[in-house]
């Protein structure tokens, strides 16, 4: 059984509230929205087990979070840059060249 996780304390009121706002945003990214909430329920006290069931998702992905969340804050929360070479066409140009 993996070890007990938790979301680290927030840092100061401006994480608190910003992660809570992000949380339940309609607006924002839908990915950035799910990590908050899992950051956010995890305050509440529930498990990593129990948090993703609530939100659909498993638990390890629940986890992977609440380790970026812990170590980076809510930059942690955002994806990181891709490698390799960014794409030379865009979505519009690809089709039309199709």
């Amino acid at each position: 059984m993996p070890p007990l996780l938790h979301a680290r304390p927030p840092a100061d009121l401006d994480e608190q509230r910003t992660v809570r706002r992000l949380a339940a945003s309609r607006h924002a990214p839908a990915d950035w929205i799910l990590r908050a909430r899992i950051v956010v329920r995890s305050w509440e006290g529930q498990r990593a087990s129990q948090i993703a069931q609530g939100l659909g998702c498993h638990p390890k992905t629940v986890r992977q979070w609440l380790h970026r969340f812990n170590a980076q804050g809510v930059e942690g929360l955002g994806d990181r840059p891709r490698p390799g070479r960014p794409r030379r066409l865009d979505e519009t140009q690809r089709g039309q060249v199709i």
